[in-house]
């Protein structure tokens, strides 16, 4: 499990980031990557990157604003001409169906795929045997949605000394007290499988924020993820723009992220403002209140850890 950012920037894209575009690389998971927003250009970011858009399975919209959605038409259409063929389900906030639906069709887009459609709501927006997405609105001037990414634990470890002693034969039998079940060997000698398995491994948390203040809801979605993606849109002497404007700075996002708890925070939604050199203060703010923060770069990867860092 991997984060990569295609875009970083914040509404006006600049000549060291693109608008937003997050995708969460699930390959050993599940073969497949989900992409979090869909800024202008994302197509031509991923041309760049090691992403393949024919593995795309789920698309979620945090919310209807331009940079954050104006590249939809071309990833969607250019999925199909690289021979992407498995469906696509793309979760967002009311209206997106409304607005993207006219621009396939007048522009004769042909999709070799379907694509589902699936209104966010607040509370559990998708769940499986493998993982729960949990979404919550934040504070924008538009209804805007963080989501929780949250992998379910997975079965312990078989204990191999302990079956060796037992005499357990290597074979199928060690698959079915993998799954907990009671098997009797051909001895006589009956073994529960459950006690043969180690404490089970906890799940992965990921935490992606959509443009807002700061909010308890944004807290509530972060607490305890291994990794929290906020936006930084600007320091804190401009903490009043912010406020206006419906955005955080890095301070926001720092304290966010220390009362929930989270093991690591990456910022994100840079004001094209700073240049390379001067988004380093949006880190030191940060980092002055949590510590274990990273400022992500276009192009940027962070491996997804269990484990504080």
């Amino acid at each position: 499990m991997e984060l990569y950012f295609l875009g970083t920037g914040a509404g006006m894209p600049s000549k060291e980031r693109n608008v937003t575009s997050i995708a969460l690389t699930l390959y050993d998971e599940r073969g497949t990557m989900w992409l979090f927003d869909c800024g202008e250009g994302t197509q031509h970011q991923m041309l760049r990157s090691p992403l393949k858009a024919s593995r795309l399975e789920f698309l979620f919209i945090t919310h209807l604003h331009g940079d954050h959605i104006y590249g939809l038409p071309g990833l969607l259409t250019s999925r199909s001409n690289q021979g992407g063929t498995t469906p696509v389900t793309l979760f967002g906030p009311a209206g997106l169906e409304q607005l993207l639906e006219p621009v396939l069709r007048y522009s004769q887009a042909h999709l070799s795929y379907e694509l589902i459609y699936r209104e966010t709501k607040e509370g559990t927006v998708f769940e499986d045997d493998q993982f729960e997405v949990v979404c919550a609105k934040l504070d924008h001037r538009i209804d805007s949605f963080g989501y929780r990414i949250v992998e379910k634990d997975k079965p312990g470890k078989l204990d191999a000394a302990k079956l060796k002693a037992l005499g357990v034969p290597p074979g199928p039998l060690f698959g079915r007290i993998k799954r907990g079940e009671t098997v009797t060997l051909p001895d006589g000698t009956v073994v529960d499988g459950r006690s043969c398995i180690g404490e089970p491994i906890p799940g992965k948390v990921v935490t992606v924020l959509g443009d807002t203040r700061r909010c308890e809801a944004a807290v509530r979605l972060s607490r305890g993820a291994d990794a929290v993606v906020h936006e930084a849109t600007f320091d804190s002497s401009l903490a009043s723009l912010a406020e206006a404007y419906y955005h955080s700075t890095a301070k926001d996002a720092a304290l966010s992220a220390k009362e929930a708890g989270a093991k690591r925070l990456i910022l994100t939604h840079i004001s094209s403002r700073y240049h390379e050199d001067e988004a380093a203060k949006l880190l030191l703010e940060a980092q002055e209140h949590f510590p274990r923060t990273a400022i992500a770069k276009d192009h940027a990867s962070f491996p997804i850890s269990a484990s504080a860092e």
